[in-house]
């Protein structure tokens, strides 16, 4: 008898089990496909070239917060996952974009109540004097509340030569939502890999509720050419074909120099190059100009940036 009554508990486990896992396959599908994280993971796709790992980072994450959900809708038990981020990487490399995606893919999995994201600096958390630190951070915080805060160049709120300064008590604001109201705010700092490092190591209470690591590396020379012609194309202009690999010197030409900030000065370099296809249109005198002339820009639009006169 007991050996019956424990096939059948075994039998019957196993069948449960087989139904759940049906169940969930199908829930699993459900909610990719109610949730619409596909759509948004596609468009951080088509917007960013390259920068394979951290598209990479950001699904998985995804993946982590779908499965979470999946388990909640069975009743499973679900931890609050540490939704706190590190952007690390120069200017320029798309850590904003993605920030603004990470906040759609937390709004339609709950995660988020309102899906919006605020970006701020130091300026905007730190006062120039006694009590005044404390109610602009915490103005901030209450218009960052059921979204994200994006902290930008977030080492500035550690000065530990200075005395008299201010970011540690912002900081320490900071620390107690990440803490208390993490279910109401999630908070992504953001800046130079190495300087964020020696912020970490200065504040290690800061590091380990930031559970999410995400390093945004250089654009190579092909990469921001691809870009550079996405940007063309958004606005409608296009490369002459001698202008193509004119552009493509100057990217490398570019890289070489202080001040570099990836795509940002990729679209200053555009910028400038259809205010001079501009004067050049401008300054043809009396000649009937084409709609080739309106949208191409040549090679003389781009040699004759500084860029190529400096040794």
């Amino acid at each position: 008898m007991f050996h019956k009554e424990k096939k059948f508990m075994v039998e019957t486990t196993t069948k449960s089990l087989e139904n759940l896992s049906l169940e969930k396959n199908l829930n699993l599908k459900q909610v990719y496909l109610d949730t619409e994280i596909k759509k948004i993971i596609d468009i951080l796709d088509e917007e960013l070239v390259g920068l394979v790992p951290v598209k990479t980072r950001i699904q998985e994450i995804s993946a982590l917060l779908v499965i979470d959900k999946l388990r909640e809708s069975l009743g499973f038990t679900t931890g609050n996952p540490g939704l706190h981020m590190s952007f690390t990487g120069s200017p320029g490399t798309g850590k904003t974009t993605v920030a603004t995606r990470m906040a759609d893919i937390l709004f339609k999995l709950g995660h988020s109540k309102k899906g919006h994201l605020l970006t701020v600096t130091r300026d905007d958390l730190v006062g120039q004097y006694i009590g005044h630190t404390a109610p602009k951070t915490k103005e901030v915080l209450k218009k960052a509340m059921g979204g994200l805060l994006f902290i930008d160049e977030a080492y500035y709120l550690y000065k530990p030569d200075n005395e008299r300064d201010y970011g540690s008590e912002a900081i320490e604001i900071l620390l107690q939502v990440m803490e208390n109201q993490r279910d109401d705010l999630v908070i992504i700092f953001a800046g130079y890999k190495d300087r964020m490092e020696q912020f970490y190591t200065s504040n290690p209470g800061l590091s380990s509720r930031i559970a999410n690591h995400v390093d945004f590396p250089d654009y190579s020379s092909d990469e921001l050419f691809i870009i550079a012609k996405m940007m063309l194309e958004e606005q409608q202009y296009q490369f002459s074909p001698e202008a193509e690999p004119a552009f493509l010197d100057y990217v490398m030409k570019r890289r070489e120099q202080p001040l570099f900030a990836n795509a940002r000065s990729i679209r200053n370099a555009l910028d400038r190059a259809r205010m001079r296809q501009a004067n050049r249109n401008f300054d043809s005198g009396g000649r009937i100009l084409t709609k080739a002339d309106l949208v191409t820009i040549t090679d003389a639009d781009i040699k004759a940036s500084s860029v190529f006169s400096l040794n």
